[in-house]
């Protein structure tokens, strides 16, 4: 099988040598001028695989499989396509190491062998059209879509390189290494096709498609800048078209000068001393010399002799002084400890005529009872009189205080 498979491999390299003007008209034409080429060499060519007509009313054109042939020993960038259809390659790649894993299990050296040899030829073959459709792309971006003559054709030639890109990180994106690894299993000739090769070949050619795709984004913008000031360029050609005795205003004379008509920069440097040129040095000693001296200042001897007199003394006792109210709510408390009987907070205030208000005193009594001690707090109850509000359920207003001893 393998000789057979070669001579047709050399027979079809023959037929590809032998009529080279020919392919290489219909590759630069895009069909074949069957007027001009010999009936026996198209018949060749088409029983070869090298030609094909897609319909009867169609001209004669190359296949898909020579044109990518001649684009990428050329480096032609016109019609090179990218294969962004990770997801049927994966699913071959799946399908070939399990046919090789079940022919190694039952033993099956020579389809084994097959099996390994197809699964490594999908495998380089993705990898190398990875790095094609990179190669691809960087060669769009470095010659600025150089191939087609419009900015608008730039731009939706921009677009759809972008998507292109999208589209390849998206099938990427399927390849899941743990799924492959447990495929692999311990086999040493998968894990290093399944695992090692492809990790190594999409690490790489995902950081490149992270930097194609923000060239792209900057080429766009720099594209759509283009395209704007051209279209305002356009526009003011056809309004000098129809409008042909427009004169512009002299805009100098005017008071407000638009800023559009103000870009120049200012012809006086701003004032500044330069000390290294010698022609300026009198004038420079000059003003020196007018600078007041910091040693003809007269001296402050005051803090200096506040600084020398300086003893360490011991420190003077102070008395913090309590609030007045406070003491009173302490006296309070202390009274009702003396009498044994529960005093109204507000009957006390009126009984001992002090001059507080009476709000400020319930809240003071409030406090001064939630400051106490526990151990004192728990010899004294608290009861709040009051009533609930007419209108606002759940809010109680307390109208007195009453303290006693529990």
């Amino acid at each position: 099988m393998s000789n057979n498979l070669h001579q047709a491999g050399v027979k079809l390299l023959k037929q590809l040598s032998k009529h080279a003007d020919l392919i290489m008209d219909a590759y630069v034409a895009g069909s074949v001028d069957e007027t001009k080429a010999e009936s026996k060499a198209i018949d060749k060519l088409k029983n070869a695989g090298i030609l094909w007509r897609p319909d009867l009313e169609q001209d004669l054109r190359l296949t898909r499989t020579v044109r990518a042939m001649l684009e990428e020993a050329l480096s032609d960038e016109r019609n090179r396509q990218i294969d962004s259809n990770a997801g049927s390659a994966l699913a071959t790649i799946k399908t070939l190491a399990n046919h090789y894993k079940e022919a190694r299990h039952n033993v099956d050296h020579a389809a084994a062998e097959a099996y390994l040899a197809d699964l490594s030829e999908h495998v380089y073959s993705f990898t190398e059209s990875l790095a094609y459709s990179t190669r691809v792309l960087w060669s769009r971006i470095n010659n600025d879509f150089g191939y087609v003559g419009s900015i608008n054709a730039k731009i939706r030639e921009n677009e759809l390189a972008q998507t292109q890109v999208t589209e390849l990180l998206n099938g990427l994106e399927m390849f899941q290494f743990e799924e492959l690894t447990e495929i692999a299993g311990d086999v040493r000739e998968l894990r290093k096709l399944l695992v090692t090769a492809l990790h190594e070949s999409l690490s790489l050619n995902i950081e490149e498609l992270s930097l194609v795709q923000g060239r792209l984004l900057e080429l766009l913008g720099r594209f759509r800048q283009i395209r704007g000031r051209t279209r305002l360029l356009k526009g003011w050609l056809l309004n000098a078209e129809m409008h042909p005795d427009y004169t512009p205003d002299n805009h100098v004379n005017h008071k407000q000068i638009p800023s559009i008509f103000n870009q120049a920069e200012s012809l006086l440097a701003p004032a500044s001393v330069d000390i290294r040129n010698t022609m300026h040095e009198a004038e420079i000693m000059q003003l020196v010399a007018k600078v007041k001296s910091f040693s003809d200042r007269p001296k402050s001897t005051e803090s200096e002799k506040e600084l020398s007199s300086f003893t360490l003394e011991d420190t003077q006792d102070f008395e913090i002084i309590e609030s007045a109210i406070k003491v009173a709510v302490d006296k309070y408390l202390c009274d009702v400890i003396e009498s044994g009987q529960p005093t109204s907070a507000l009957e006390y205030l009126s009984a001992k005529q002090l001059a507080f208000d009476s709000e400020s005193w319930l809240y003071q009594v409030i406090g001064g009872y939630e400051g106490l001690a526990e151990e004192y707090k728990e010899h004294f109850s608290l009861l709040a009189e009051g009533k609930n509000h007419s209108v606002y359920t759940g809010n109680f207003i307390v109208s007195d205080i009453i303290i006693g001893l529990d």
